[in-house]
C-alpha cells in the first residue's frame, strides 16, 4: 500500500506539489483564523447566575434565594449540575451545562427559567445572569494615572465614560470597574429628632424616593400652541436633599435637614485596589467573550483607549496592570525559534552528513507544511492556539525532524545503490 502511494506521487509530481501548496494556504489561513491565546480554557460550560440582597445573612440568602433558584433551574436540558452559594448579600448559582452545548443556547434556556422563578423571590430581589465570560477570560487590567483627581472623580470618570467606551470593543464581555469611590448621598438620621418629631425612618425613606422623580401631565392649548405640563422633580445637589419637607410640626414644615445631616460619600468598600506600593489607583478589568480571540481583543482594546484618551481630562492618562498579550506573543516567538531553529540545524546535519542540498530542502519544505497542516487540525476542531497547543506543536517539529532526516537518508541511500548497481551492469555489459 506504501509503496504504491510513492509510485503515485512520484508520477504525478506537480498534483504532489499542488495538494501541499493548498494544504500550505490553509494551514495559513487557519493560523490567521485560529483564537490565540495565552492560557488553555478548561472551564465548565456553565452560566452564572448572580442576585443581590444586600443587608440580608447568608442564611436568609440561602432559604430565600438560592434554594427557590436551585429548585427551579432543575430540568432544564442538557445540565449536568447546578451549584449553589450563599454570602452576606449576595446569591450565586452556577448552572453546567455539557460540553457540547452553545453557550448562547444555554444562556437562553436559563433565562427562559428565570423569568417563572422571578415570582418565587421576595419583592425587588431580581436575579441576572453573569458575563458570558470564563475565569480565564481576564485578558487585560488597567488603571487611571490622575494626580490631580481624587478618587472619587476617578471612579465616577470610568464608570460613566470609560466602560461604557471600551464595551464596545467587538469581542469584550464587559469591563469590570475596580477601586476608589462610588459616590453617593449619604443621610445621617438623629434618632432623637425622629422622636422628637414622631417620624419613623421608613417615612424619611419614602419622601426622599417621592421627592426624587420628574412627572407628566397633560397637554393644553393656548393662542394656536399646544403645552406639555411636565414637573421637574430629580435631585441634582445636597441642598435639595436638605430641603426636602418630611411632616409638619406646629405648622412649621419640617425638612430633611432638621432631622439629620446630608453629606457627599462613598459607598461601603469591601477592599481596595493597591498599585506597588504606592498608593490607591482607579481602573478596570476586560472580559474577554467566550470562545474568542484574547490576542485580537487586547490590540482592539488598546487602539479604543487611544481614541478614549482624547476625551479624558487634562493630566490623566491610561497605564497597563496586566497584559495578556506579552505572554501570547512569547508563546508564539518561542514557535516561531524553535522551527527556525530545527530548520538550520537539520540543514546543517543533512548538509555535512550528505553532502547533498536537495536533500536539506525537503526537510525545509516538510516542516512549515507540517506545522500549518497542525493549526488546520486545531482549527477544524475548535482548539485555541495556547500555551499547551503551542508546546506541543514545538515538541513535535522534533519527531517531525527525525522522520525526515531518516526518510531522505533512507531515500539517499537507496538510490545511491541503484546507481551504483547500474554502474556496475553497464560495466559488465
Amino acid at each position: 500500500m506504501v509503496q504504491k502511494l510513492i509510485e503515485l506521487a512520484l508520477r504525478n509530481k506537480l498534483i504532489v506539489l499542488l495538494f501541499a501548496g493548498g494544504l500550505f494556504a490553509y494551514g495559513l489561513y487557519s493560523v490567521k483564523q485560529n483564537p490565540i491565546d495565552a492560557i488553555p480554557d478548561l472551564s465548565e460550560n456553565q452560566v452564572i447566575v448572580f442576585t443581590e440582597w444586600m443587608g440580608r445573612s447568608p442564611q436568609v440568602i440561602e432559604d430565600q434565594v438560592t434554594y427557590p433558584l436551585v429548585s427551579n433551574l432543575q430540568g432544564i436540558p442538557k445540565i449536568k449540575n447546578i451549584r449553589g452559594s450563599s454570602m452576606f448579600g449576595m446569591s450565586f448559582v452556577y448552572v453546567i451545562f455539557e460540553d457540547n452545548v452553545d453557550i448562547y443556547w444555554a444562556r437562553t434556556r436559563v433565562l427562559e427559567r428565570l423569568n417563572f422563578a422571578q415570582r418565587l423571590l421576595p419583592q425587588g430581589v431580581t436575579p441576572s445572569l453573569g458575563p458570558d465570560g470564563t475565569g480565564v477570560g481576564h485578558v487585560y487590567w488597567y488603571h487611571l494615572d490622575a494626580p490631580k483627581m481624587d478618587l472619587g472623580e476617578q471612579r465616577a470618570l470610568q464608570d460613566w465614560y470609560i466602560k461604557f467606551a471600551l464595551q464596545t470593543v467587538p469581542g469584550v464581555a464587559e469591563v469590570a470597574s475596580f477601586g476608589g469611590f462610588e459616590k453617593q448621598y449619604q443621610l445621617v438620621v438623629d434618632p432623637v429628632k425622629l422622636q422628637y418629631y414622631n417620624i419613623s425612618l421608613m417615612d424619611v425613606m419614602n419622601k426622599v424616593k417621592a421627592n426624587n422623580n420628574d412627572v407628566g401631565g397633560r397637554k393644553f392649548e393656548m393662542a394656536d400652541m399646544a403645552y406639555i405640563i411636565r414637573g421637574l422633580g430629580y435631585l441634582k445637589s445636597k441642598e435639595d436633599v436638605e430641603n426636602i419637607a418630611l411632616t409638619n410640626y406646629a405648622g412649621i414644615p419640617v425638612r430633611v435637614k432638621d432631622i439629620g445631616s446630608v453629606q457627599m460619600g462613598g459607598d461601603l468598600r469591601l477592599g481596595i485596589f493597591d498599585m506597588d506600593g504606592k498608593g490607591e489607583v482607579v481602573g478596570g478589568i476586560v472580559v474577554m467573550r467566550y470562545n474568542e480571540n484574547a490576542n485580537k481583543i487586547i490590540e482592539a482594546v488598546k487602539e479604543k483607549m487611544k481614541e478614549v484618551e482624547k476625551g479624558l481630562p487634562d493630566g490623566v492618562t491610561f497605564k497597563t496592570s496586566y497584559d495578556r498579550n506579552t505572554l501570547i506573543q512569547e508563546a508564539i516567538d518561542s514557535v516561531k525559534g524553535t522551527l527556525i531553529e530545527e530548520m538550520i540545524v537539520v540543514s546543517l546535519v543533512v548538509l555535512i552528513f550528505l553532502f547533498h542540498w536537495r536533500s536539506a530542502v525537503i526537510i525545509l519544505i516538510q516542516l512549515p507544511i507540517s506545522v500549518a497542516a497542525g493549526f488546520i487540525f486545531l482549527e477544524m476542531f475548535g482548539i485555541s492556539s495556547n500555551i499547551m497547543s503551542l508546546t506541543g506543536i514545538a515538541l513535535a517539529i522534533g519527531v517531525v525532524v527525525d522522520d525526515g532526516i531518516v526518510m531522505v537518508e533512507n531515500a539517499y541511500r537507496h538510490i545511491s545503490e541503484a546507481q551504483a548497481a547500474k554502474i556496475k551492469s553497464s560495466d559488465k555489459v
